[in-house]
């Protein structure tokens, strides 16, 4: 049996708070750059360049890519092997969130309710997702997610006569609704399968995978480029002005279902699509 300090989840957490909110992930640059050397509309080239120069500027300058750097997304993966020592394991996680947002001079989001509102001043509490594996380590990884995205995501109950062609048609329809809105080029989560509550993190899930890495299962991968193609070919480019490019990428997530349904879900991100993971 390891054990880990609650102490060092913090500091990881706090860390990466601040990388993640700094530096987009050399996939995610690529894929962009190479939309750029691709575009032929005078417009959509404009738009990349001014994302690619901001994404350089801030990286180099160590200031936030983003204004809105978004709720704090935190997937804890703890090995069975592990016993967290010296404190409560959320309180460590949102101290960690707490720093970050605080010494990364990083835009404070949450609000205390969400109805009544009132912001909690530190953007905590954080999204905590945690999930028990095999091992004696802890993956951490933190993707502050904003809400221009978030709020043009969707989830569908499905019943498996839908199809996969109700599913494609799900998400052409989702991401053409959200048009300009999530600031494309985005980055489309797909989840199917599960439950209700599942297959939405399932799509969460599915925005921290590395865009250059297909799906394992064949019929998923291709299932992927194509629903890729099809939302470029809305044409609704950068920033909604037109052009090739409306999606970086289209990754999808599946697990087992029940015999009546066929859940749904679609989270989009983005071009801004943050994550950073370290191994304590």
């Amino acid at each position: 049996m390891r054990e880990i300090k609650a102490s060092e989840i913090t500091d990881v957490v706090e860390r990466l708070c601040i990388e993640a909110n700094e530096q987009l992930p050399e996939d995610i640059k690529g894929a962009i750059r190479r939309c750029r050397a691709c575009e032929d509309w005078e417009t959509a080239q404009g738009v990349l360049d001014k994302i690619i120069e901001n994404f350089e500027i801030a990286g180099e300058e160590h200031v936030p890519i983003c204004q809105d750097t978004g709720m704090a997304c935190v997937f804890l993966e703890i090995g069975q092997d592990v016993h967290i020592t010296d404190g409560d394991l959320r309180e460590a996680v949102d101290e960690g969130v707490r720093r970050g947002y605080g010494k990364g001079y990083l835009r404070k989001s949450v609000v205390k309710d969400p109805v009544r509102r009132g912001n909690t001043g530190d953007n905590t509490p954080a999204m905590l997702y945690t999930e028990i594996v095999p091992g004696e380590q802890i993956k951490v990884t933190v993707g502050p997610k904003g809400f221009g995205s978030e709020n043009m995501s969707a989830i569908r109950m499905f019943k498996p006569s839908a199809g996969i062609e109700g599913i494609k048609s799900f998400i052409l329809e989702t991401v053409e609704a959200a048009g300009p809105n999530p600031c494309p080029p985005m980055v489309v989560g797909v989840g199917i399968g599960g439950t209700f509550d599942k297959c939405a993190l399932l799509a969460k899930k599915a925005l921290m995978r590395n865009t250059e890495e297909p799906n394992p299962d064949p019929y998923y991968a291709d299932l992927e480029k194509e629903m890729l193609e099809k939302i470029n070919g809305l044409g609704i480019g950068p920033q909604g002005f037109g052009g090739k490019t409306t999606a970086l990428a289209l990754n999808i997530e599946t697990m087992p279902t029940h015999i009546a349904g066929m859940p749904c879900a679609v989270n989009i991100n983005c071009h801004v699509t943050r994550h950073k993971t370290e191994v304590i």
